[in-house]
């Protein structure tokens, strides 16, 4: 190439230069953001709907007890799961999602997110997704709660980067994690509770009340209309785009449990008409949850009831204006989870007189509402008393 030929290449090579700098000033490269994540207290409603969320650490000592109660009185909760408890109790995390809970990011290892850089709040959020993920097939994001309830707008901005659009806290806290009786425990939620809760529960051993707890809770609340939902649908979130990929010993059943949807609503929105033929590799879309049913009503009069396929003993007893303590008593049934299809229980009749009780020592308002399948808020308006922790031993109550 003759030197005329050179000097007009080099001429070109730096134009493209001029240019392509030109354009970088123009229009700078930029790292593309996510949103903040957004901190939720509680739910934007009017509706009389609750959940539950349990915050599990390094130990998990009551894991096995929460989800004994929560499959008794078929109600689905919120965990938020930390990376260290998952590498500590791998079978109790794969159960939570075995049973159908929904399950969020709680960090690795609990540190205070205000006093950690961007870069290791990533870290933390990332190698608690991964063996999460690991450990259940399934992931945590978008839901995550910051340990201590600590966050800043620092922390809202990384943790949004890192695909957690929603930072959950609370608007009860039952204040387990210091020791509290059962009965505290239960007394805080009742006096907080309002449309839309989010109650903050713990399962480790330092939080041992709210194993005893969590059956009144349940039943207390239900009394007073509530239904008990996971923080996806109490804050309206859509659950169409979640993909679950089918893995050996899989089986339709197992993946609807999993993510607590219906095996004919899993078939239908894939297409499926013969649930036992799926495929190892194959991508199913998860339906959105549907409300719960209305509960049927008792037959008037009744004073026997045949247990029907999915019954279980909290919804008869609810149907009947029960506890399941009651029901259980009242036939001989010594583990409440071992009824039969086909079983006779006996059930009170629906036209029922008020009864009385007289107050003895040890009692408590909210003990005797509860033995008697009412709310210790029904029980102080029947007896015009103001203050539910003013009962004297020998008082006759009428049970409404």
């Amino acid at each position: 190439m003759n030197t005329k030929g050179v000097n007009e290449m080099i001429r070109k090579v730096a134009s493209v230069t001029v240019i392509l700098f030109l354009l970088f000033l123009l229009f700078p490269f930029s790292t593309v953001s996510a949103a903040p994540s957004t901190f939720v207290t509680k739910g934007n409603t009017s509706e009389k709907v609750v959940a539950l969320t349990f915050d599990d650490g390094s130990d998990g000592t009551n894991i096995s007890h929460i989800l004994q109660t929560l499959s008794q009185y078929n109600v689905k909760a919120t965990f938020f799961l930390t990376g260290s408890g998952t590498n500590n109790h791998p079978s109790s995390i794969r159960a939570i999602v075995n049973q159908g809970h929904e399950i969020g990011n709680h960090s690795y290892s609990h540190p205070d997110f205000t006093k950690l850089s961007s870069s290791q709040i990533a870290s933390e959020l990332k190698r608690t997704e991964d063996i999460i993920k690991q450990v259940t097939g399934v992931s945590t994001k978008p839901l995550f709660r910051a340990p201590f309830g600590a966050v800043n707008s620092n922390v809202l901005k990384a943790v949004g980067d890192a695909g957690y659009t929603h930072t959950l806290h609370w608007n009860i806290d039952t204040l387990d994690w210091k020791g509290l009786t059962k009965n505290d425990i239960t007394i805080r939620v009742l006096n907080g509770i309002e449309p839309g809760s989010i109650i903050l529960m713990h399962t480790g051993a330092g939080a041992g009340g709210t194993r005893y707890a969590l059956p009144d809770i349940i039943q207390e609340l239900d009394a007073l209309g509530y239904e008990f939902v996971t923080v996806s649908q109490l804050l309206g979130m859509k659950s169409s785009g979640t993909t679950y990929t089918v893995k050996a010993g899989d089986t339709l059943y197992r993946i609807a449990t999993r993510y607590g949807v219906r095996v004919d609503d899993l078939a239908e929105a894939n297409g499926v008409t013969n649930p036992s033929l799926i495929r190892v590799g194959q991508v199913l879309t998860i339906p959105g949850s549907g409300s719960s049913p209305n509960p049927t009503q008792p037959p008037t009069g009744s004073s026997t009831y045949t247990v029907k396929a999915g019954d279980t003993m909290y919804s008869i007893a609810r149907r009947y204006g029960m506890t399941v303590t009651e029901l259980a008593s009242l036939n001989n049934i010594s583990n409440p989870s071992l009824i039969r299809v086909g079983q006779v229980l006996k059930v009170p009749g629906t036209d029922q007189t008020n009864k009385t009780y007289t107050v003895k020592a040890g009692d408590t308002l909210y003990r005797i509402a509860l033995n008697h399948g009412t709310t210790y808020q029904k029980l102080a308006a029947a007896n015009n008393i103001t203050s539910p922790y003013y009962i004297r031993i020998g008082q006759v109550l009428t049970i409404p």
